[in-house]
C-alpha cells in the first residue's frame, strides 16, 4: 500500500492534466507501446496483452522463486528439528524476573540458531519482488495515465477502474496458496504461520481494491504462477526432509551451553534470601508481642 501510494506521487501533472515525472517518462511511456503493441497481436485486447506480460515475467522469475521457496523449506524443516530447544528457552524468556536473564534467554536462542546454521529470516529473501518493483511501477503508471488503457474492458471488466470481481478473486488465489504452503508443516510451525495465511491475501487483495484493474490482472495472474510453485516444492518437500534427516545423523543438533551463575552472584542471592527469611521472622515476633500486650 505504501508503495502504491508512493507511485502515485512520483507521478505529476500540469495544470492541463498531462502526467509527467521520472516514472512515467522512463516507465509508464514504454510501458504502454509495449501493451498497446502486443494487444494489436491479440486481437486488440489489453487484458491478454497484461496476462503475457505477467506470464514471461513470472515464467523468467520461475527457477528464481523455487530456488528461493527451496531454501525456505530448508530453514522450515531445520527449524523444526531445534524447536524442542527453542520452546525451553522461550519458556525461560517469559519468566525471566530480571533483565539479564532475558538477556541470556536471548543470547541462547541466536547461539542456536547459529551453531546449527539455520537463518533468522527463515531463509526468506526479497530479490524476486525487488526485481518485480519496476514491472509493478511501470504496469501501475501506465494504466493510471493512459486514456487507452484505462478504458479497455476484458471480460466486462474496465481495466482503467477498480474492480470488485478481481479483488475477491485475487484473495481467493492467495488464500488458496496460503494454504498450500501449510501442508506438511508440523502442528507448530503451522500454527506460527497461521497469521500469514490471513494477512497475506488480505494485503494483496487491498492492492488490488485500491489498484486500476489492469494491475489486479496482474497479481490474480501471479498467485496462479505462486499456487504452481508452492505445488512443485510440495512435490520437492519428501526429498528435502530425507536430505535433512541424512545432514542431522551427521551433524546432530548442538543444543546452547547454559551459563551458570556466578558464584558471587549465587551467594548474594542466597544472603538476600537469608536475610528475607529473618525479616519475616521478627515482623512474626513483633506481632506477637503487640497481641500479647493488648
Amino acid at each position: 500500500m505504501v508503495l502504491v501510494i508512493f507511485l502515485s506521487g512520483c507521478v505529476q501533472r500540469t495544470k492541463s492534466g498531462k502526467p509527467y515525472g521520472w516514472v512515467y517518462d522512463n516507465l509508464a511511456v514504454p510501458t504502454q507501446h509495449l501493451l498497446m503493441w502486443l494487444s494489436q497481436q491479440l486481437g486488440n485486447n489489453l487484458g491478454w496483452a497484461i496476462i503475457l506480460i505477467t506470464f514471461i515475467v513470472r515464467l523468467i522469475l520461475m527457477p528464481l522463486m523455487i530456488n528461493q521457496s527451496r531454501k525456505s523449506t530448508i530453514q522450515q524443516e531445520k527449524m523444526a528439528s531445534i524447536q524442542p530447544y527453542m520452546t525451553d528457552i522461550q519458556k525461560r524468556s517469559k519468566e525471566a524476573k530480571t533483565q539479564e536473564e532475558q538477556m541470556e534467554a536471548n543470547q541462547e536462542m541466536m547461539a542456536l540458531y547459529k551453531d546449527n546454521n539455520i537463518s533468522m529470516t527463515g531463509g526468506i529473501g526479497c530479490l524476486p519482488l525487488l526485481i518485480q518493483m519496476p514491472i509493478f511501477a511501470a504496469l501501475y503508471a501506465a494504466i493510471r495515465y493512459s486514456p487507452e488503457l484505462s478504458s479497455s474492458y476484458f471480460f466486462g471488466i474496465n481495466l482503467g477502474n477498480r474492480s470488485f470481481a478481481l479483488t475477491a478473486l485475487t484473495f481467493i488465489i492467495y488464500a488458496v496458496q496460503g494454504y498450500m504452503s501449510l501442508i506438511g508443516l508440523e502442528p507448530q510451525q503451522k500454527k506460527q504461520m497461521q497469521s500469514m495465511l490471513i494477512i497475506s491475501p488480505i494485503m494483496t487483495a487491498g492492492i488490488t481494491y485500491i489498484s486500476p484493474a489492469g494491475l489486479g490482472l496482474y497479481f490474480f495472474v501471479g498467485g496462479i504462477f505462486a499456487c504452481l510453485q508452492t505445488l512443485i516444492i510440495l512435490f520437492m518437500r519428501p526429498r528435502i526432509k530425507k536430505q535433512i534427516a541424512a545432514d542431522l545423523k551427521d551433524n546432530p543438533i548442538k543444543a546452547p551451553a547454559k551459563k551458570p551463575r556466578p558464584v558471587v552472584e549465587q551467594e548474594t542471592v542466597q544472603k538476600e534470601k537469608q536475610q528475607q527469611e529473618m525479616h519475616n521472622k521478627n515482623r512474626q515476633r513483633n506481632a506477637g508481642k503487640q497481641q500479647h500486650h493488648k
